[in-house]
């Protein structure tokens, strides 16, 4: 079957060379995310064609150009719904993609708006507010310690060592500095004190399943107390990554898909939870575009921590998504 899958990302380089800043790019892929993954595809038997962002797609769909699906991990650059935007574009052409659609991609971007749902779902969270604007920062009513971080950012970014909050005056100085920084309205969580995992999940509905979890261990070299962007982006050293099977596991792999389905996330990503006092792993975040930079993101660590070989990651993924469009595929 001669399949030919398009590929779109934001890589790194190009907006770095555009004049864009480290932590304005850190979601953005590196060069070897992208050969890892046509690799994998040309292995698997697909013709590969690498496209690149939004900006070269929407060039090649008004030049003609049409792929029998689209392989989507790009991040976009502006905006809650930055990462809808080339699902939403392949949408108005007609062409089908992995991963999640637009309406997921813009609501999971938005953590204060996925733990909505989520506690709508009846999924376990922790109390939550958001807060847009510097008068409300004094209406925060949750109880210390709490947690901040910018509302719709990934990778870690604007998570510190200093956002987990002790007092009012923290309170106020972190949520400034984060509305100054990053320009979005910043969330703000009761602060968990258990272990951190992180879920992986392969397929869509009913089929989704996790080929493992991860305990998030940090280490004498690490930022202390957080799973930060430093921490994040020069992990080795700094953290350990421990394939987790234990009762407290397994519950988190319950509640992430639980969450996943819940939200009508697609084809692969993993969810980010952490335990309360009494050892009861709650939903923090769902990454439905998570990085697959072997050897550096952490679905890829996680699968080959469960014994998964990367090739066999992207095979899942790629089953998923061609499961809703296997009738419009070319013939043998």
């Amino acid at each position: 079957m001669n399949v030919k899958i398009g590929i779109t990302y934001d890589l790194r380089d190009d907006y770095l060379a555009e004049g864009y800043g480290e932590v304005e790019t850190a979601e953005f892929d590196h060069p070897r995310t992208i050969e890892a993954i046509e690799e994998a595809l040309r292995e698997l038997g697909y013709e590969t064609d690498r496209i690149g962002h939004i900006l070269a797609l929407a060039k090649r769909l008004v030049a003609g150009e049409r792929w029998d699906l689209v392989f989507n991990i790009a991040e976009g650059l502006r905006g809650f719904g930055r990462e809808a935007q080339v699902p939403a574009l392949l949408d108005a052409y007609d062409i089908p993609y992995a991963f999640s659609d637009p309406l997921v991609l813009a609501l999971a971007l938005h953590k204060g708006m996925t733990k909505r749902v989520i506690r709508d779902l009846g999924i376990p969270t922790p109390d939550f507010v958001v807060v847009e604007s510097p008068e409300e920062i004094a209406r925060v009513g949750l109880s210390f310690p709490l947690f901040a971080k910018p509302v719709a950012e990934g990778t870690g970014k604007g998570v510190t060592a200093a956002s987990k909050i002790a007092d009012t005056a923290e309170l106020e100085r972190i949520c400034l500095s984060l509305l100054a920084t990053f320009r979005q309205p910043v969330l703000i969580e009761e602060f968990l004190p258990g272990r951190e995992f992180t879920v992986g999940i392969i397929g869509t509905g009913t089929e989704a399943f996790s080929p493992g979890v991860i305990e998030v261990r940090l280490t004498q070299e690490a930022e202390r107390g957080v799973y930060s962007y430093a921490n994040k982006e020069n992990w080795h050293g700094r953290i350990e990554y421990r394939l987790a099977t234990d009762k407290t596991a397994r519950l988190a792999q319950e509640t992430a898909l639980a969450a996943w389905r819940g939200l009508g996330c697609r084809d692969g990503g993993r969810i980010d939870l952490r335990a309360d006092a009494n050892g009861t792993p709650q939903f923090m975040e769902v990454n439905p575009l998570a990085g697959l930079r072997p050897e550096h993101s952490d679905l890829p660590i996680l699968c080959g921590l469960a014994g998964m070989p990367y090739q066999e990651l992207i095979a899942g993924i790629m089953r998923s998504a061609l499961k809703r469009v296997i009738s419009r595929l070319p013939d043998k």
